[in-house]
């Protein structure tokens, strides 16, 4: 076989070599993403205007939360939250809206011990959506209906749920869940 046969062959099959390697990447570069965000991934897709712009937004996502110290409670932290937990819980009976901004309040300093930034709610919702991104909805339904008990518009039923929600949240962030790699390592 002269040479240029011989690259006539290998050439296209090296191209489609890369090809395939490409796309092969690229399919699990995306599972990855979708199994990390879980529900998260649908949503910032979604408002995105394409998929590569959503999943470009959620490796940026990961790589800020990679900068961030979040770090395990420590247990006598765990134990008074839990305390504080139930107090909050036991509000609602006479006082459902105040509860339910405790409830926040309470979330939020949990975040904040954690070691994740609080003072900005988007950004916040970013940066929990990295390692909570299943329970990321239940905070979001719950802050909303904090939004609404705060001009008197919310139900007690929508308060009760609201409870629910933060609930979610506040266990998963008690209980490390979605811990940092780093506290892998």
């Amino acid at each position: 076989m002269s040479t240029g046969i011989l690259l006539a062959i290998i050439i296209p099959a090296v191209v489609v070599i890369a090809l395939i390697a490409t796309a092969v990447s690229f399919v699990a570069r995306r599972r990855r993403l979708q199994k990390r965000f879980g529900p998260e991934y649908d949503r910032t897709v979604a408002s995105s205007d394409s998929r590569l712009a959503g999943e470009r937004e959620l490796r940026a996502r990961e790589k800020r939360h990679d900068d961030l110290e979040i770090k395990p409670l420590p247990s006598s932290s765990r134990e008074r939250y839990t305390r504080d937990w139930a107090g909050v819980q036991q509000e609602f009976v006479d006082r459902p809206e105040e509860a339910v901004h405790d409830a926040d309040k309470l979330v939020t300093s949990l975040m904040h011990e954690r070691g994740y930034p609080t003072e900005n709610y988007e950004q916040r919702m970013k940066d929990l959506s990295v390692e909570h991104g299943r329970t990321l909805e239940h905070y979001r339904a719950a802050h909303e209906i904090d939004g609404l008990s705060t001009q008197h518009r919310a139900t007690t039923e929508q308060l009760r749920g609201a409870m629910v929600h933060y609930r979610a949240l506040f266990e998963e962030l008690l209980s490390n869940g979605g811990q940092s790699r780093r506290a892998h390592a």
